[in-house]
């Protein structure tokens, strides 16, 4: 098993558009997969796609606040891992 290593945190989660900002402690780029843990999270998928202000990108970096279309719901504060 590989060690989990926590590269950010969701700030907001747009409902409708099922769109999680994630503001990053750690580089993340297109194809990685994560992992979304909280009190009532917990599921993993694979990063299709970006956005940094409304712009596609292919990688992003620590201290990027990236936007990321979240399979599932998350909440304001749930941990997210690079697996």
């Amino acid at each position: 098993m590989t060690e989990e290593k926590s590269i950010g945190k969701i700030s907001h989660y747009y409902d409708k558009i099922g769109v999680g900002i994630i503001e990053l402690a750690g580089g993340l780029k297109t194809g990685d997969t994560i992992k979304v843990k909280g009190k009532d999270t917990d599921f993993e998928q694979v990063i299709d796609s970006m956005q940094i202000e409304h712009a596609q990108v292919e990688k992003a970096k620590k201290g990027d606040v990236i936007g990321v279309k979240m399979n599932q719901k998350v909440k304001e504060g749930d941990e997210v891992y690079l697996k």
